[in-house]
């Protein structure tokens, strides 16, 4: 499983105080707190993506400068 801290993670944690909104459990009790997205992940089509974009072939890909990356990637809005 990929676990992931983000802003958005850390600011429902803080909004429901280290609590478990189902059954009270809080983190000072000892309890693991984790963060559960209520619309699902489709990790089908996240898979996907990385291997179609970002693990491509080394003919899809190029050495360069941070500047140069920079300039890259402004010209091609990516």
């Amino acid at each position: 499983m990929l676990w992931l801290r983000s802003r958005e993670r850390n600011a429902v944690v803080a909004r429901d105080k280290n609590v478990c909104q189902e059954c009270g459990a809080s983190k000072k009790e000892g309890a693991r707190i984790e963060v559960h997205h209520l619309d699902g992940i489709s990790w089908t089509r996240i898979v996907e993506y990385i291997y179609r974009h970002l693990l491509v072939s080394p003919d899809k890909l190029i050495t360069l400068c941070s500047e140069c990356h920079k300039k890259y990637r402004s010209e091609n809005d990516n």
